[in-house]
């Protein structure tokens, strides 16, 4: 699993101005299984979303979609993680 850390390097009006196109993204990999969780930071400083691929590089394929990539609107962290304990029911999402 992974957490992608976005944080925004523009001014939030033009971040705003892409945010149709970035739910789009969301939904498209939520629909595909591999979003499980995402929300905004708060502060509105950037957005957190939980993914599961097979590896790194698969989840910096994905990021390179999102239009807040392609527009340098935010910064990228990818932290992968091995989830070890979890509340019931969460072992379907690993």
């Amino acid at each position: 699993m992974f957490i992608i850390s976005l944080k925004y390097v523009k001014p939030i009006q033009e971040v705003e101005k892409c945010l149709e196109d970035h739910i789009k993204f969301l939904e498209k990999y939520y629909a595909s299984g591999n979003f499980i969780c995402s929300g905004r930071k708060t502060p509105r400083t950037g957005g957190v979303i939980i993914c599961r691929t097979k590896d790194k590089r698969e989840v910096e394929k994905i990021i390179q979609e999102d239009p807040f990539y392609r527009e340098e609107l935010a910064e990228y962290e990818v932290t992968e993680f091995s989830p070890t304990k979890y509340a019931e029911g969460f072992e379907r999402f690993i």
